[in-house]
């Protein structure tokens, strides 16, 4: 039985409202009514689930009775629609610490509900629901009881806070202890650039202590358990998202530094670990506007096309000292002239015949970033 224990923290004052002495001193419960009327949602309610964080479901009661006329705290209490609450799959706290006869409660919770309900992901299935009131101790059940429909999610009904790559394909190896952790970019969405080996395996885990949940790709899908074994060696970027189950990928080819005027392409070299580098490297044989003027970017290659990246924040000035100034963001739009064009600092006469070390970052220990140093 899953149960959100957040009925546990209850503040220190409502405590002393859970027992009561008699007038010889011995200790009793105060006693609560059931719960004679549930309000909303109605019953067999259908709801989709949806990913947002902010989508959720409002549950409302009529008020218990209590003995001493204080405050009652309430449990929304789900089960299978064949269960008679005694072993309940799953309880949410009301509103409030219980203290409220409402509750405000998930998508991304009930989509965990319905999986321990045992409903499937992206299929319908029906929860049944009731409320428990109770003075911290002895919870009565509501005389009511109601179904929910909800349509799961396509995604998982756990989702890691984290996630690592493995294996033998990998640069880390297989030792778990050296996963490298990926970039989060959302709750539940995951990304990292990273070289893999042809022939070798690798797979995604949870965390690098014993035994984490472990993950791999199945056709189209992310699915729990197996390992995933790499068709080609290349540089690949893999995207993963737990909320809909999905993950996409792209095979980089090649990374280029792109003087923005004369258009030139200088190919920097993967070093590793989602970085792109060159040293000592001299401009020659620019002149003019096509050497004077202070703007670049980068271009990546790709299977999926060429996109360009340019810095994070919407600008087309100098830099401002910042070192957010040169955080990197992903574009498709790719042309010679766009806003989020870098420029070179400290700005100098020209790029020809200057000695130039360059970095272009995308680890996932870090923003996305890059450094263009001058000799």
């Amino acid at each position: 039985m899953k149960i959100n224990f957040l009925k546990y923290i209850i503040p220190l004052f409502m405590c002393v409202a859970f027992v009561a002495c008699s007038s010889e001193g011995e200790v009793r419960h105060l006693g609560v009514s059931p719960v004679s009327k549930l309000y909303q949602p109605n019953d067999n309610f259908d709801v989709a689930l949806q990913a947002s964080a902010s989508a959720s479901l409002y549950f409302e009661w009529e008020p218990s009775i209590v003995e001493d006329g204080g405050m009652a705290l309430y449990e929304v209490v789900f089960d299978k629609p064949d269960g008679d609450f005694s072993d309940p799959v799953y309880i949410v706290t009301a509103d409030n610490y219980g203290s409220q006869n409402h509750a405000t409660i998930t998508h991304k919770t009930l989509n965990q509900i319905a999986a321990a309900a045992g409903v499937e992901s992206a299929e319908k299935g029906t929860l049944k629901w009731t409320v428990w009131a109770s003075k911290g101790v002895n919870p009565v059940k509501a005389t009511e009881e109601r179904s929910l429909n909800v349509i799961r999610l396509a995604g998982f009904a756990e989702i890691p806070s984290e996630l690592y790559i493995t294996g033998d394909a990998t640069e880390v190896g297989s030792d778990i202890s050296k996963a490298r952790k990926m970039k989060k970019v959302a709750d539940g969405e995951f990304e990292i650039y990273m070289k893999l080996t042809e022939g070798k395996t690798f797979k995604f885990v949870s965390g690098t202590g014993n035994s984490p949940k472990e993950y791999s790709l199945s056709g189209e899908k992310l699915v729990e358990g197996g390992s995933t074994t790499v068709t080609k060696t290349g540089i690949y970027k893999y995207y993963v998202d737990f909320n809909v189950g999905s993950y996409s990928s792209k095979e980089v080819a090649k990374v280029n530094w792109f003087l923005n005027w004369s258009q030139k392409k200088i190919e920097l070299e993967y070093q590793g670990l989602g970085v792109w580098g060159i040293s000592n490297y001299t401009v020659e044989n620019l002149t003019g506007n096509d050497n004077s003027d202070d703007r670049y970017k980068f271009r990546m290659e790709s299977s999926d096309g060429e996109t360009e990246w340019r810095t994070l924040i919407n600008t087309d000035s100098k830099p401002s000292g910042n070192d957010s100034y040169f955080y990197m963001t992903e574009k498709t739009n790719v042309e010679q002239w766009t806003n989020n064009e870098v420029w070179k600092s400290p700005s100098t006469a020209g790029w020809s015949g200057q000695t130039y070390d360059v970095t272009f970052s995308l680890s996932t220990l870090s923003e996305y970033t890059h450094s263009l140093t001058i000799k």
